[in-house]
This record gives C-alpha cells, structure tokens and sequence, in this order.
C-alpha cells in the first residue's frame, strides 16, 4: 500500500508564500499529475514530498505515518528528475545499479534486479553503453530504470520529458503510462503541459499561485471546470472564453447576450451572482460549434488551419474576439469568410462574474480515466 496524503501543507521562504495550504488524498496505485503555468507551485509541492524542501507548516502522511522530519532516503520514494542526472563515465548498467551498490545490496541480486527493470524498458541491449551513445528517450528510460530498481512506494517525476522533442514526449508519454499499469504503484508526475496530464492521468491537480484550483480525472475536468482559470488551461485547443451578458435566469437555465447580439439559453443553475445585465463569460470547447445559416454567432474568419483530418477556424465574433471551431475533415471555410455559428447548449459552460463556474443541468454524467 502506498498512499500520500497533504493536511493544510505551505511552504515560505521568508515572507514570501510559495505553498499556501494544500490538502490532497493520494490513492494506492494512483497516477496524479500536477499540472499548472510556471510558478505555481508544483514542482515546490513535489519536492517536499519527496523530501527535498522543508515543510514550513501542515503534515505529510506517507502510508498513515507522518512524513515531515524523516529524510529522503527513508521515505520509500524515487525520483525522476527533469535531466537525467546520469554519470557519463558509468555504463547503463553500473548508472541504474548504483543506488543499489551504495546501499550494500549483493551483487547478484543487484543484477537481478538491473535486469528487471531492462526487460521491462526495453534496454537490455544496451546496459554495455555509456550515456553519450544513447538518445534522449533512452537516457531518460535509464534514469526511471534507476528509479524502478529501488522499488519505491511512490515515484515521482519532475517535467521527465521536457527536455525531449515531440515525438519522443508522445512516445515516453505511452511507456510511462504502460509502466504505471505494468508496476501497479502509486505515480506523481509534475508537469506544464496540460496534454501529458490528460493522456496519463487517473486524477489532476490544477494548481495556480500555490493553491489547488481543481481536483478531478481528465474528463472531469475537460467537461466540467470549476472556474475559468481552470476552463482556460485544460484542453488543447483551448476552450473559446467568450465575454456575454446575462439576460435572465431561472431554475432551468440561463439566457446570455453574447457579442454581436445573438441570444444563447445554456441549460445551468444560476448562482447569486448571475443577475441580468452582470457580466458573465460562456465557455465553449471548438468541437462545440458548428457552421449554421442560423446560429447566434457571426463573425469574420480571420485564420484557417487545415490539419488533415480536422480543421481550426478561427472566427472574429467582435472587436479582438476570437472563438475556435473544430470542424471534421477538410473544410471549405476560407479567411474572410462571414459565417454564423450554432452552439450545441447542452455541451456549454457558464461562469459568474466572480469566474466561477454555474452548476451545469441535463448532462450525463463523465466516467473518469483509466489505464
């Protein structure tokens, strides 16, 4: 069993707040990523979980047993760091093995343990090389191989795949993954990049200014933000963010006044703030809008990107407006372009204009993610 659990944790330097009171329930066998801009907090979070910055205030619990004052090497975690941290004149097998060597392990279970975890990142054929004669990809597959040869409660991963290009980011993104369900141990991984946390995650941590703005699975969080920051950051393309003005409101929904006059019922449960003529922002995923001769949006088509099997239009609906619309296939749309947009309500997001989000109605509920 490994589970890790935040009880009101902050972190300061000084007067300055870094951590501003954190609670979270990590599970066993649990794949969290915490995801979020620069300088929100999260590798800060990670590392005093694992022990590398103090805890200023709150309690860390590790398996049930507070975890604030024992050291690193105690804690039963692992680490996978953003470089890969490898030493140049080791083979891979001396680099994944080391650990191992420092603590005393004999040498035979050491190397049952070294091949273990090649077999299982496919390195076995290349233990007898040196870091610089590896790729990208195959030093960071040392450097978790390192991790898993300690057979950690927990592992963790700083921003492992940022220092690769795209095509290798897709493809560790797949191995780490396969390697979460292959070991069946509980992973926090630490990223900025909101399409790492949606393809890998079981639960993501939304963190903004050392608070978490959002805990939920992908889809959870994909259909159903809880504010506009979190609308705004999860999904790629990223949600239309459209300023409207409430026109009425009743217990089955909304009527909105969005730019260019069209009228929008968007079927939510209006909070307090929601009062007529208050601002209020609706939010609209691009595969949520769709070309129609009647739609309550109009605009000009200012860029069309053609990606082969969809295309994103981007629709000047007033002044510096701009919304998404993912359409199937090839499209015939062209810059310039007058079209109308149709809204399908039931798949719409409304939020107050203090940014939170309005209690969506008549939708199914989302199963969340799993590997």
């Amino acid at each position: 069993m490994a589970t890790v659990a935040l009880s009101n944790v902050k972190k300061s330097y000084g007067d300055v707040s870094i951590i501003q009171g954190v609670d979270l329930a990590i599970q066993d066998k649990e794949f969290v990523v915490f995801v979020g801009p620069s300088g929100c907090g999260k590798s800060t979070l990670l590392r005093m979980i694992a022990g590398l910055e103090d805890i200023s205030a709150g309690e860390l619990r590790i398996d049930g047993a507070v975890a604030n004052d024992v050291p690193p090497d105690a804690r039963g975690l692992a680490m996978v760091f953003q470089s890969y941290a490898l030493y140049p004149h080791m083979t891979v097998e001396n680099n994944m093995g080391f650990a191992l060597k420092l603590a005393g392990i004999p040498k035979a279970e050491r190397d049952a343990k070294v091949m273990g975890a090649a077999k299982i990142l496919q390195l076995e054929k290349l233990l007898d090389r040196k870091p610089g004669q590896l790729s990208g990809g195959q030093r960071q597959r040392v450097a978790i191989g390192r991790a898993i040869v300690r057979q950690p409660k927990v592992f963790l991963f700083d921003e492992p795949l940022s220092n690769l290009d795209a095509s290798l980011r897709v493809q560790m993104r797949i191995e780490i993954a396969r390697l979460h369900t292959e070991l069946a141990t509980t992973m926090i991984y630490v990223t900025h990049d909101q399409i790492e946390a949606m393809t890998m995650a079981d639960r993501i941590v939304v963190l903004r200014a050392g608070r978490i703005e959002q805990v939920g699975t992908p889809l959870e969080l994909y259909h159903f933000p809880a504010n506009v920051f979190v609308a705004g950051f999860i999904g790629s393309p990223k949600m239309n963010l459209t300023p409207v003005v409430m026109k009425s409101a009743g217990a089955n929904g909304a009527t909105v006044v969005a730019p260019g006059g069209g009228e929008i019922f968007i079927p939510v449960a209006p909070t307090a703030v929601a009062t007529p003529g208050s601002a209020a922002t609706l939010g609209l995923r691009p595969e949520h809008l769709t070309l129609s001769d009647d739609g309550p949006l109009s605009g000009t088509v200012a860029v069309v990107e053609q990606l082969g099997g969809e295309t994103l239009v981007y629709v000047e609906i007033g002044d510096k407006i701009l919304v998404t619309v993912k359409l199937a296939g090839s499209g015939s749309v062209h810059v310039g372009d007058r079209v109308k947009l149709a809204v399908i309500t039931t798949e719409a997001n409304l939020f107050g204009s203090d940014e939170m989000a309005m209690t969506p109605l008549r939708r199914a509920p989302v199963a969340g993610k799993g590997h």
